[in-house]
């Protein structure tokens, strides 16, 4: 009436758990399900990520070595040195404004006129809408050429300024009072960056706000200019443009050394005991932390710069041309276009030191900020 044993086992071999026993590992292995599949997609990414950074910095370290080899060792202090930081500037500032010309473009529209748009979403549908995607890069070559100048003349005035006050008021006041040291020698550097920055901005700020755009070219607009109102139309936006930029400058390198400084401090170990990586980490914090003052430090005069280059009328002294704009836009008129412009410095001045360090560390010299590098013994 009922079946015996050995028909039982014959019927449900696959499942009797002696024949799982017997059945070989692989087996087993290839019909294990993961309970999470999510999590082995998520290791996978992983992996490739890690290999992808290793591989990137193999090749780093490859071109580093050869770039090395071919310039030497450079010595901190040295005009080869003094040059490296100047190239390093040119990169750091050259291909940070360039890239973010979008967002400058509309902070610059809505300085000078707030009702031309609602909000930034609406300003960057409107351009490409009636401009197309060139309308949106509006003044990117003034932006290039002049803020590339301007990085050249910073970054390396700077190191060159910090070198020569310290040295004028002798290693101990230099430790003591460092950050009166970081300030004096970043506004002596930026006083000269502007001169060459000037012309450049002037140009890019007439073409991001006329619509169309006045000129079609930088040294066309240049040439256009000096041909209407000589020379002195190129830098008719000078001091403002000091006054936006040197306290701008000032808290960028001041604010940046010491934020770096703090993150080492707070940190296990010494900034010599990190790698490269680490470093341009540190490196883009500190610079975006800075950026962030940077910005609400130098906006009235941000602002100021924009309504002058778009707005002052020629042989218009520059007392007047100032007081006609304050009366017309008041206080709260000088901060408008201040949340996007916290964006864009914020981004533009952590991109600008993450660059200019990995520089350094691809020249082989000491990244910036967190005190000397440790003595090689």
């Amino acid at each position: 009436m009922f079946p015996d044993d050995q028909s039982i086992v014959n019927a449900f071999s696959s499942q009797h758990p002696w024949t799982r026993q017997s059945q070989p590992s692989g087996a087993a292995e290839s019909r294990r399900r993961e309970p999470f599949p999510a999590w082995s997609v998520i290791d996978e990414t992983k992996k490739k990520a890690d290999a992808i950074a290793k591989e990137a910095t193999r090749e780093f370290d490859i071109a580093s070595k050869k770039a090395q080899e071919k310039t030497g060792k450079i010595e901190p202090w040295t005009p080869k040195y003094y040059a490296a930081c100047i190239f390093g500037g040119t990169l750091a500032c050259g291909l940070t404004h360039t890239a973010v010309t979008p967002l400058d473009l509309i902070k610059c529209r809505r300085q000078v006129d707030s009702s031309l748009y609602k909000s930034n979403i609406d300003a960057f549908r409107k351009i490409r809408g009636a401009e197309g995607f060139r309308g949106v890069v509006t003044g990117w070559s003034p932006t290039f050429f002049g803020y590339s100048a301007q990085g050249a003349f910073k970054y390396g005035g700077y190191e060159y300024f910090k070198k020569f006050y310290s040295d004028l008021v002798g290693a101990e006041n230099a430790i003591r009072y460092k950050t009166v040291l970081y300030l004096s020698a970043s506004a002596t550097a930026e006083l000269i960056a502007d001169v060459a920055l000037c012309p450049f901005e002037a140009v890019k700020v007439r073409t991001q706000t006329s619509i169309p755009p006045e000129f079609r070219s930088t040294f066309g607009g240049i040439s256009s200019v000096i041909a209407k109102e000589g020379v002195s139309g190129l830098y008719k936006g000078l001091y403002p443009l000091w006054g936006r930029q040197i306290p701008y400058t000032m808290m960028k390198f001041a604010s940046f050394e010491n934020i770096v400084e703090m993150i080492y401090n707070r940190l296990p170990g010494q900034k010599s005991d990190y790698n490269k990586g680490a470093q341009t980490v540190v490196a883009f914090t500190g610079g975006y932390l800075a950026g962030i003052l940077c910005a609400v430090v130098s906006h009235p005069a941000d602002v100021m710069v924009s309504k002058l280059n778009a707005t002052r009328q020629p042989g218009e002294a520059f007392g007047a041309a100032m007081s006609r704009i304050y009366k017309d836009i008041g206080f709260g008129g000088l901060w408008n276009g201040l949340a996007v412009r916290i964006i864009m410095v914020g981004t533009l001045t952590g991109l600008q030191w993450m660059i200019y360090d990995s520089f350094k560390i691809f020249m082989g010299l000491p990244t910036t900020g967190g005190g000397p590098a440790a003595e090689k013994k």
